[in-house]
């Protein structure tokens, strides 16, 4: 079992950062990756960046360039720094944990992150 917290979301104008945080604690079990998703009103939740437990990264084509996701092993916490952000990046985001050795898929609670032009 996992529990993850969220925090870092909020308005921002456009041009603007913000840091994402997603903090997981876990009992017994190992992470594996770490990812963030994102969902607009009206739209299916999709992929923003996931970084393995090695420190592989993959980026979604839209934000490649403005965001860079990055972990913390020892404090198993994942981070989305974004940057340049636009008004098309307004959506709630999650995070994501998979455990080993189940490959268990755990979501966040989610964070409301808004671009205003």
């Amino acid at each position: 079992q996992v529990q993850l917290v969220e925090s870092g979301g909020g308005l921002v104008q456009a041009g603007g950062s913000l840091r994402l945080s997603c903090a997981a604690s876990r009992s017994g079990f190992s992470i594996n990756a770490m990812g963030w998703y994102r969902q607009a009103p009206g739209k299916q939740r999709q992929l923003v960046a996931v970084i393995s437990s090695g420190g592989s990264t993959n980026y979604a084509d839209s934000v490649k360039g403005r965001f860079t996701i990055s972990r913390n092993n020892a404090k198993n916490t994942v981070y989305l720094q974004m940057n340049s952000l636009k008004p098309e990046d307004t959506a709630v985001y999650y995070c994501l944990v998979t455990l080993l050795p189940t490959y268990n898929d755990y979501w966040g609670q989610g964070t409301q992150v808004t671009v205003s032009s």
